[in-house]
């Protein structure tokens, strides 16, 4: 270090005698070298030289007197360089104190943070290590595949299923596309279009018997109200159908394909990100599937109550709103979609059609005081036969006469009708060569003849009406499934073997409304022939079988009893209904229009009802007169022949 190490190196003149005194005692010198030597370890050499020249001490600190010394290396431990005065040499031991102290401390810190250093550099070192692992198994997955033979075998076979191809499904290719495809329904379609393009739609229930297009008319609606850019529907409107026959749910809300369920991170089916961190997923249902457009449900009288419930729910709230106990919403690991679903719900903003082959009677209140209400009318032999030749259009089919007249024989139904004429087709194919050989294939009665008999199908009318005229048996009217059909109804009459002791039969499977309306029509005998019940042997039957759910039959049983009574002739091409009161006054009775249908089935040219139901009638007839009557005896001009005793 800097000095000499003679007497006049320690301090001017005048204080030699203090520090041949104190240099001993404290060893000053020594201390000033050591404090050197730590700042050159703590900066290096080099570094020392640097921050020496910047502070202007270079000079000081190789200088022959100890104060100048002492003053640089104040200046170097403190870094102020405003320092001038050299300090007294009995100050000179404090000042070293004071330096070693700082000294002592800058090293301190020195040793604390070389620690802190060290561990930080382990820890840079240990993520490090982490993330080039996490990073080899990343690469590691996307270079790896979860194939193997069994797995790739397996697809190959898909891949291979995938190729082959039957033709196009037959109902794909007889399906209404249009509005005017629909056949028989122009009204209930008219309708159905008209609700959708309003302004402010209303959810519907749709009415009538299976197989006339409740479902092709809703799906072609939707399309014509897009097409015509009216209403609140957006040309991407969705239509999703489902049927209501085959919701299924779980009353613990871990799945619900209608409503929308929540998969809790405890349950098979959770995402395994989600449930990993003990997130619940909320899954969306049909009903949020079909926001902005349409919900059909098929058979909705056959939903689960409880389901039915929760839908309607939907429908008020136009949102679906989801629960769980696992959802914390503080929890900053929730994605935000699962946030968003949980805290405000998911949208179900659609219109409901519900479709459905049950009576109003048996559909949920609640529903049907919510929705508008369209009835389908029954399809008649007519529009049977428009139903098949359109469909033998669509198939490339020549229809040999008479086929489209006898199919309308043995249904009512479009969708069976077209099966039928499909059946046929595939016959004449099969014995006259395949579709390649010929062009157009011709469906002759042979070919209908060998369908209908393998299949066992029986006419749908057994009946006929006629000009011809009999006693004792009338046509009744009656309705099963939204379908009118006619009751034969009989009766004979002969006198009692013994005076007032004659007797009233009448088949039990007809039901006891239908007995109470034969005593009622006893009654009625009475009172417009003066003849009692009890002089005759009197057996009423219902041909058939059939059952009957109301007093509609009344009138036209009092009118067999009568003839058979009276031994007078009624016709054969009139059909009657309503209910008859034992005053001889005919009630009003229900499906007005599906009864008309049913004799208009039969040929039936004059339908007799109760006048009280004239607001009822459709306004197609089919050329079928009707005539009201209030009285019973008001039925006689027209259904008793003339001279018919």
């Amino acid at each position: 270090m800097p000095g000499t190490g003679k007497k006049e190196d320690l301090a001017p003149k005048g204080e030699m005698g203090f520090e041949k005194t104190d240099a001993k005692r404290y060893g000053v010198q020594h201390r000033v070298a050591a404090l050197y030597a730590i700042l050159g370890e703590i900066y290096g050499p080099e570094r020392l030289v640097l921050r020496a020249s910047k502070l202007g001490v270079l000079e000081a600190m190789n200088s022959s007197r100890l104060a100048e010394r002492v003053l640089a290396l104040q200046k170097l431990i403190h870094g102020d360089p405003t320092l001038e005065k050299a300090p007294p040499a009995r100050q000179i031991p404090g000042i070293l104190d004071e330096l070693e102290d700082v000294l002592a401390q800058v090293m301190a810190r020195r040793v604390v943070e070389e620690d802190i250093e060290k561990k930080i550099a382990e820890k840079i070192k240990e993520r490090q290590d982490q993330y080039l692992k996490e990073m080899k198994v990343q690469v590691l997955k996307e270079q790896s595949s979860p194939e193997n033979a069994a797995t790739l075998k397996k697809l190959a076979v898909l891949e291979k299923m995938k190729q082959i191809r039957l033709n196009a499904s037959v109902a794909e290719i007889l399906r209404p596309r249009k509005a005017g495809e629909i056949i028989g329904q122009e009204r209930p379609v008219r309708a159905l279009i008209a609700k959708l393009s309003a302004p402010y739609p209303q959810h519907i229930l749709l009415y009538g018997p299976p197989g006339v297009g409740k479902t092709s008319a809703a799906r072609i609606a939707l399309e014509h109200v897009k097409a015509m850019g009216k209403g609140p529907f957006r040309p991407d409107a969705p239509f999703i159908e489902v049927d209501g026959t085959t919701l299924r749910w779980d009353n613990r809300e871990v799945t619900n394909p209608l409503i929308g369920s929540v998969h809790d991170p405890i349950y098979q089916g959770a995402r395994r990100d989600l449930a990993e961190s003990g997130v619940p997923e909320p899954k969306l249902g049909l009903v949020s599937e079909a926001h902005g457009g349409i919900l059909f449900i098929d058979e909705i009288g056959d939903v689960d109550p409880i389901l039915q419930n929760k839908l309607l729910k939907v429908l008020e709230d136009k949102k679906v709103t989801f629960e769980s106990s696992y959802y914390d919403p503080h929890d900053p690991q929730v994605p935000q979609y699962i946030r968003q679903l949980f805290e405000e719900g998911a949208p179900a903003d659609f219109v409901l059609i519900g479709a459905t082959t049950r009576e109003p009677e048996q559909i949920n209140p609640a529903f049907r005081s919510r929705c508008a209400e369209i009835f389908f009318d029954c399809l008649n032999p007519w529009e049977i036969q428009k139903v098949v030749r359109q469909a033998a259009r669509k198939l490339n089919v020549t229809l040999a006469p008479g086929v489209a007249e006898t199919i309308s024989e043995y249904t009512v139904e479009a969708r069976k009708a077209t099966n039928i004429l499909v059946d046929a087709y595939a016959m004449a194919l099969y014995l006259r060569g395949s579709a390649r050989q010929r062009k157009k294939v011709t469906v002759t009665m042979d070919d209908l003849q060998e369908v209908l008999q393998v299949s066992r199908l029986t006419p749908y009318i057994t009946q006929h009406a006629g000009g011809r005229g009999e006693i004792g048996k009338v046509f009744g009217l009656a309705v099963s499934g939204f379908v009118g059909a006619t009751l034969e109804i009989e009766a004979i009459a002969f006198p009692a073997r013994e005076p007032r002791h004659g007797s009233v039969r009448f088949n039990d499977a007809a039901g006891a409304m239908a007995r109470d309306s034969v005593f009622n029509a006893l009654a009625v005998l009475r009172k417009v022939t003066g003849k009692d019940a009890a002089d005759y042997d009197i057996h009423v039957n219902i041909i058939g079988g059939g059952r009957v759910e109301g007093p509609s039959a009344g009138a036209a049983i009092f009118l067999a009893i009568y003839s058979a009574v009276e031994g007078i002739t009624l016709r054969q091409d009139v059909a009657v209904t309503g209910e008859l009161s034992i005053q001889g006054r005919v009630r009003a009775v229900g499906c007005i229009s599906e009864k008309i249908y049913g004799a208009r089935q039969i040929g039936a040219k004059k339908v007799i009802i109760p006048a009280e139901n004239a607001r009822d009638l459709p306004s197609e007839l089919w050329g079928t007169e009707i005539v009201g009557i209030r009285e019973i005896t008001e039925a006689f001009p027209h259904i008793l022949m003339e001279g018919g005793r």
